[in-house]
Protein backbone atom coordinates (compact mmCIF):
# COMPACT_ATOMS: atom_id res chain seq x y z
CA UNK A 1 0.00 0.00 0.00
CA UNK A 2 2.83 2.47 0.82
CA UNK A 3 4.45 1.82 -2.05
CA UNK A 4 1.69 2.42 -4.40
CA UNK A 5 1.08 5.83 -2.15
CA UNK A 6 4.84 6.66 -3.21
CA UNK A 7 3.94 5.87 -6.60
CA UNK A 8 0.99 8.01 -7.00
CA UNK A 9 2.46 10.85 -5.19
CA UNK A 10 5.87 10.80 -7.70
CA UNK A 11 3.79 10.67 -10.53
CA UNK A 12 1.10 13.63 -9.70
CA UNK A 13 4.12 15.79 -8.95
CA UNK A 14 5.79 14.85 -12.39
CA UNK A 15 2.72 15.57 -14.06
CA UNK A 16 1.99 18.74 -12.24
CA UNK A 17 5.52 20.21 -13.08
CA UNK A 18 5.80 19.18 -16.98
CA UNK A 19 1.24 20.15 -17.44
CA UNK A 20 0.43 23.50 -19.25
CA UNK A 21 -2.53 25.12 -17.68
CA UNK A 22 -3.55 27.61 -20.40
CA UNK A 23 -6.72 26.88 -22.66
CA UNK A 24 -6.38 27.27 -26.65
CA UNK A 25 -7.28 30.86 -26.74
CA UNK A 26 -5.04 32.35 -23.70
CA UNK A 27 -1.78 30.61 -25.57
CA UNK A 28 -3.14 32.02 -28.88
CA UNK A 29 -3.16 35.61 -27.26
CA UNK A 30 -0.47 35.51 -24.90
CA UNK A 31 1.95 33.96 -28.00
CA UNK A 32 0.96 36.64 -29.95
CA UNK A 33 2.82 38.88 -27.78
CA UNK A 34 6.66 39.63 -27.77
CA UNK A 35 8.47 37.49 -24.81
CA UNK A 36 7.06 34.64 -23.45
CA UNK A 37 7.57 36.32 -19.23
CA UNK A 38 3.85 37.01 -19.72
CA UNK A 39 2.76 33.91 -20.82
CA UNK A 40 4.94 32.17 -18.35
CA UNK A 41 3.43 34.02 -15.35
CA UNK A 42 0.08 33.05 -16.46
CA UNK A 43 0.31 29.97 -16.35
CA UNK A 44 2.17 29.52 -13.23
CA UNK A 45 -0.27 31.35 -11.72
CA UNK A 46 -2.98 29.18 -13.20
CA UNK A 47 -1.31 25.89 -12.26
CA UNK A 48 -1.13 27.15 -8.78
CA UNK A 49 -4.80 28.55 -8.49
CA UNK A 50 -5.61 24.76 -10.03
CA UNK A 51 -3.67 22.42 -6.97
CA UNK A 52 -4.68 24.25 -3.70
CA UNK A 53 -7.87 22.37 -4.22
CA UNK A 54 -6.59 19.22 -4.99
CA UNK A 55 -4.06 19.50 -1.53
CA UNK A 56 -7.17 20.31 0.43
CA UNK A 57 -9.09 17.30 -0.83
CA UNK A 58 -6.27 14.98 -0.16
CA UNK A 59 -5.78 16.12 3.59
CA UNK A 60 -9.51 15.90 3.99
CA UNK A 61 -9.19 12.75 2.84
CA UNK A 62 -6.19 11.67 4.84
CA UNK A 63 -7.57 12.91 7.84
CA UNK A 64 -11.16 10.98 7.28
CA UNK A 65 -8.86 7.70 6.77
CA UNK A 66 -6.68 8.28 9.91
CA UNK A 67 -9.95 9.05 11.99
CA UNK A 68 -11.79 5.40 10.76
CA UNK A 69 -8.83 3.17 10.59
Amino acid sequence: MKKRLEFFVLVTIATVVTSYSQCAMCRAVLESEEGASQAKGINNGITYLMVIPYILVAFIGYMVYRNRK
